[in-house]
């Protein structure tokens, strides 16, 4: 027997005689505190205006319509782009067919980019965070995100939750489709960056003005 062969022999050994070693439980980094749907909208409008986003709240989708009018008037922007999802359907209803330019597979990045805002629609909103988290099966929903200057991102309460695993399952499941294309964008506020002297400028990246309209 060669020394390799004896070292080996030795761990075997050893290996065979070890007690059995119970496994050490994961910690819970982010424990679930289950806080009621106005407590997590609050703590979600907190966070994004601490990275300077904005939180426009509305009871009904009748006052969306309203406040998104307001929006609309306050900017002086001229049409919004809009992706085609149902919650982004009912918000522009009321408005008058040439305030809203529905983009689709057939809009170019730049088409997007000339755009004064858009209008995208959250799957789930992250309230420790004041993240809005979109499923982008579609490069045009992707660039909606980045390209216009302002993104108006709409939302219910009830999509709202406490923290990223909170909503994790859901996600799983849903990447977990063989079906499902494209990834999950997550979005923070407006795009900022600092440079070594650290001042914050807004918009080099992405929109430089982030609002989600959260209803209910």
């Amino acid at each position: 027997m060669n020394s390799r062969d004896a070292i080996l022999a030795r761990i075997r050994n050893a290996l065979a005689h070890d007690a059995p070693r119970t496994q050490s439980p994961v910690p819970e980094v982010w424990p679930r505190q289950n806080p009621s749907p106005e407590q997590m909208a609050e703590r979600f409008a907190q966070e994004l205006a601490a990275v300077h986003g904005e939180t426009v709240r509305a009871g009904s989708p009748e006052e969306a319509r309203a406040k998104l009018v307001e929006l609309l008037d306050q900017g002086a922007w001229g049409p919004l782009g809009a992706v085609d999802r149902p919650l982004c359907r009912e918000l522009c209803a009321g408005l008058a067919p040439e305030r809203v330019a529905w983009v689709g597979p057939e809009s170019t990045p730049q088409q997007i980019a000339d755009l004064p805002a858009g209008l995208v629609a959250a799957d789930y909103l992250l309230a420790d965070t004041g993240s809005a988290m979109l499923a982008c099966g579609v490069p045009h929903e992707r660039l909606m995100c980045y390209l216009p200057p302002v993104c108006v991102v709409a939302a219910r309460i009830d999509q709202l939750y406490e923290h990223l695993p909170a909503v994790w399952p859901q996600v799983a499941q849903r990447a977990a489709d063989p079906a499902t294309r494209g990834e999950f964008v997550l979005v923070t506020g407006p795009s900022r960056t600092a440079d070594i002297e650290k001042i914050l400028i807004l918009g080099v990246h992405g929109p430089n003005r982030l609002v989600v309209l959260l209803i209910g």
